[in-house]
């Protein structure tokens, strides 16, 4: 999965003060763990965050976001959001969001 590099800065930036973030390669991508499980990433043009089943309707009402979708089957608790609109919402809520769920799983 390409990415952009300057989004991959900007999530740096938001995540930096983040206790218990790793960054990863992972698929040809950059992708962000928060005690070892995906919390979010970044493509061409839009970012990925884990939000969980639970709070997926809520991440659905924001700017910009849609069911994540790669194989024609919608991937339960994770969405696609549009860049310019996740900035513009600001990355740290959507991070915040991501959290509320990632947060909750057991360490790995």
């Amino acid at each position: 999965m390409p990415y952009d590099t300057h989004l991959a800065d900007l999530m740096r930036e938001a995540l930096r003060s983040r206790p218990g973030v790793e960054e990863k390669k992972m698929f040809g991508g950059i992708c962000w763990m928060l005690n070892g499980n995906m919390i979010c990433g970044v493509e061409v043009g839009r970012f990925m965050f884990r939000v969980g089943k639970d709070l997926e309707p809520e991440a659905l009402r924001w700017p910009g976001a849609r069911p994540m979708d790669i194989t024609g089957k919608p991937m339960k608790g994770f969405v696609w959001v549009d860049a310019k609109k996740a900035v513009k919402t600001g990355l740290g809520k959507w991070i915040d969001l991501a959290a509320r769920f990632v947060g909750s799983l057991p360490p790995k």
